[in-house]
């Protein structure tokens, strides 16, 4: 209760942010946030972190965050969210980077993809319905690309069907961190 009523205070000072008066996020659909009409946004908690990104409709067609504890998944969730491919090149980022929780941070990454996703489309996305690559970029903090590429058919944004989505991950602090943006065409 304390996560759900913090993070929608990020949501509100975003909103003062964006020189949007701020008001309440109530829940929609599938319990998506509904946002005041020229907003696109995306909000994501777990224990110890919370955050909310808002934008101008004009400025992005979607986004989607997540934030997951660093740490592997639970018992028997990988082999429902994790397509053959994704565990393979997943076996070999651990192999490279092993201090990293590949299959928590694609987890992360899968439900920025669906967050993405949802406000363009109305529908559900299945884990096993968007096939992501983890791209490490050089540093001393694990961080990088990430690209999501639909096997559904995808929205159509400006006219245009997009099948791959696009964002960024990062691991520090103990928590694992993706988002996802769409851009118009």
């Amino acid at each position: 209760r304390r996560e759900f009523a913090a993070v929608r205070a990020c949501a509100r000072s975003a909103m003062e942010k964006l020189g949007v008066p701020p008001q309440a996020v109530v829940s929609g659909e599938r319990g998506a946030p509904r946002w005041p009409d020229g907003l696109a946004g995306s909000m994501t908690h777990c224990e110890g972190y919370c955050a909310a990104a808002l934008v101008r409709a004009t400025d992005l067609a979607s986004l989607g965050i997540d934030a997951e504890p660093h740490a592997a998944l639970p018992e028997g969730v990988a082999e429902s969210v994790l397509l053959p491919a994704e565990r393979q090149r997943l076996a070999r980022l651990a192999a490279e980077r092993p201090g990293v929780h590949w299959d928590r941070l694609l987890f992360s990454a899968k439900e920025s993809v669906y967050k993405a996703w949802f406000p363009l489309t109305g529908k559900w996305l299945d884990f096993m319905e968007a096939d992501i690559e983890l791209v490490p970029e050089p540093g001393e903090r694990p961080h990088g690309i990430l690209r999501a590429r639909l096997l559904v058919p995808g929205p159509e944004v400006g006219g245009r069907r997009l099948q791959v989505f696009e964002g960024r991950w990062s691991v520090g602090h103990g928590i694992l961190t993706s988002a996802v943006v769409v851009p118009h065409p």
